[in-house]
């Protein structure tokens, strides 16, 4: 397992393995998509066309969707490794790479805000960081680098789940991205957290 192509999907699995457990008011799709960097040679918004097909389709049945969580990469976290962030972020950011940041647009804060409240609420001991970009990231480019950029694009309310890839691992996209070199424990919370996240906005049925 690596963390850039498998630790998002290795979480989405584990989700489906607990929440197919119970019963919930509103219905929970568990979606994986492919060619988020298989980018077209003059199109610079073709790097997410898995996804971009995805949020157009359900635009054009009209689903009502309460929210997308996107899991990027999300396994690489160390208390050693300084943190880098791109330029226009607003706010302070943390120093170490040891913290899961969870990125929405204005429209999505309840999302982002429901994240932290799912960390507190069950009392997972894992650092984070919170970021709401004005409009659809366009002022932060890297904000929309995943598969959650698409449904900003069509209106949907919709976050980013990453561990910030190439802003704290050497390894990002090089032959050290491997299962030796992930923080499996700190996956673990985050994939509690993600789970805490769907379970209130699922409505669990008790």
């Amino acid at each position: 397992m690596n963390s850039r192509n498998a630790s998002g999907v290795a979480l989405l699995l584990e989700l489906a393995e607990v929440l197919q457990q119970f019963r919930f008011e509103r219905t929970i799709h568990l979606v994986g998509v492919n060619l988020e960097e298989n980018q077209i040679e003059g199109d610079p918004e073709s790097w997410t066309r898995g996804s971009r097909a995805l949020a157009g389709h359900v635009r054009k049945l009209d689903w009502e969707i309460e929210g997308v969580l996107v899991l990027e990469s999300v396994a690489y976290a160390s208390d050693s490794v300084p943190q880098s962030f791109p330029a226009g972020v607003p706010v302070p950011v943390p120093e170490m790479a040891n913290f899961i940041a969870v990125v929405g647009n204005e429209k999505s804060l309840e999302l982002v805000s429901g994240f932290v409240r799912a960390i507190e609420r069950c009392r997972i001991d894992l650092p984070h960081f919170a970021l709401a970009v004005p409009g659809n990231g366009e002022t932060i480019p890297d904000s929309r680098r995943s598969d959650h950029a698409p449904f900003w694009d069509h209106g949907y309310k919709a976050v980013m789940i990453t561990d910030t890839t190439n802003f704290r691992s050497s390894h990002y996209h090089g032959p050290g991205d491997t299962l030796e070199t992930l923080n499996l424990d700190f996956a673990v919370k985050v994939c509690r957290a993600t789970g805490g996240l769907v379970v209130e906005m699922a409505r669990l049925i008790t």
